[in-house]
């Protein structure tokens, strides 16, 4: 499983794609991949499921979601 905590790259201003897409073409087939952002990374969604990935977003409140990514 990879985690990656996108909150403090985008309160920095900065964009996390590259960082994402690191993480996910690293993950061994079976393997999950999860993102905590804040807000509900819907474009992220999009992409991530046209590569073959299904997704499970829960709201951690506060405006904060978590997002598992399976294959």
């Amino acid at each position: 499983m990879a985690t990656l905590d996108a909150r403090p790259i985008i309160a920095s201003g900065q964009e996390p794609f590259d960082q994402i897409m690191e993480a996910v073409a690293s993950l061994g087939e079976s393997e999950e991949f999860v993102i905590l952002a804040p807000f509900e990374p819907v474009p992220l969604e999009g992409v991530l499921s046209s590569q073959g990935f299904t997704f499970e977003a829960v709201d951690l409140g506060n405006g904060d979601w978590q997002v598992t990514f399976r294959r």
